[in-house]
């Protein structure tokens, strides 16, 4: 492993109200990133790069949440927030995401993290790499990433083994913090756009052209199970356990599985955009997406969650504070923000 990015944090904070809330750049602003996910995430990615050199001034520079950041990722354990944006940018909050600080890591483009049990974050770089960091958010190192070529989803288990799928039907699986891997070919020509492991045996993986996968060996290997209907995309899925699930796609379509993944119905979705990131909270199923939405599992569906100051703009990341009654949010324009959970 390399060190680039292990230096601690300087001194750069800012409130994540102090950003303005819109991209600058036209072509980030359009359909592109609107569609941003990960069918189109090498153009999106290649384009928002380009907008993102566009504004470097020395006031920009000094902050730490800049107008030209798009946070594609978040993760948080009981004592930091992390996110990763397109620019080679990785953003941290001591305080549930009141004020962030900036630490540079060079050319990388983070488009997914995860927390780990003892606390530690990892996370995948667009550019083959695998970065890590400790419980702190701190000594960030980057390993290459021979398979999958293109990484698109991490997870970490409950033994600390990380889980990474994308391109190729491809699974890699490293216990030893990437100092090595094995990999699992699916055998496929199709992205795996979400991977999770329910426990230290049970896994999921979920992709393109309906694809279902599973493990019961912690992923040593996977089998293909019945595939979603209508060739479904998934942009996210969550398993609460090793029956129920769900998967959000195109159109704001959400399925539900109750037999560990054997059969998929539609359920409501009255948020009416489509979620790009699902995830726990409070015991219950959370999304973001489209719109500016943050919706929660209510009864047989999901609904939209008001919240003051959403700003109407894709979220592409979003994760729990746990025990705060908050989530974080992230999307474009250096957009990164708290959003409270308890209903009156």
């Amino acid at each position: 492993m390399d060190h680039r990015g292990s230096e601690p944090f300087g001194g750069e904070t800012a409130s994540s109200h102090d950003t303005g809330m819109f991209s600058p750049c036209p072509a980030c602003r359009g359909g592109l990133l609107h569609s941003w996910k990960k069918p189109f995430i090498l153009a999106a990615t290649l384009a928002i790069a380009a907008c993102s050199h566009e504004y470097t001034g020395s006031d920009e520079a000094a902050k730490a949440l800049r107008r030209y950041d798009v946070i594609q990722a978040l993760a948080a354990n009981e004592k930091v927030v992390v996110a990763g944006t397109q620019n080679g940018a990785l953003l941290l909050s001591r305080d549930a995401g009141k004020t962030w600080s900036r630490q540079a890591l060079g050319q990388a483009s983070l488009i997914d993290l995860a927390a780990c049990p003892d606390g530690s974050f990892v996370g995948i770089d667009f550019n083959h790499k695998v970065w890590s960091a400790d419980a702190d958010g701190g000594g960030w190192q980057a390993g290459a990433l021979e398979k999958p070529q293109v990484p698109l989803a991490v997870a970490c288990d409950s033994l600390g083994r990380w889980h990474v799928a994308g391109s190729g039907a491809k699974i890699a699986r490293s216990a030893d913090r990437g100092a090595s891997w094995q990999v699992a070919d699916l055998g496929e020509d199709a992205q795996i756009t979400a991977v999770q492991m329910i426990d230290e045996h049970r896994g999921v993986a979920l992709g393109e052209f309906g694809l279902f996968a599973v493990t019961d060996d912690g992923g040593a290997t996977w089998r293909p199970g019945a595939r979603l209907p209508g060739e479904f995309y998934p942009y996210a899925a969550l398993f609460t356990g090793r029956d129920e699930g769900y998967v959000s796609g195109l159109a704001g379509t959400v399925l539900r599985t109750r037999d560990g993944g054997a059969s998929w119905q539609q359920i409501g979705n009255a948020a009416e955009a489509p979620l790009y990131r699902l995830f726990m909270h409070d015991g219950r199923p959370h999304g973001v997406g489209a719109g500016g939405v943050v919706a929660r599992l209510a009864g047989d569906g999901f609904a939209a969650l008001p919240y003051p100051d959403a700003a109407p703009v894709f979220l592409g990341a979003g994760a729990s504070l746990a025990g705060r009654g908050a989530i974080v949010v992230g999307g474009p324009g250096g957009l990164v923000r708290s959003v409270g959970t308890q209903v009156n």
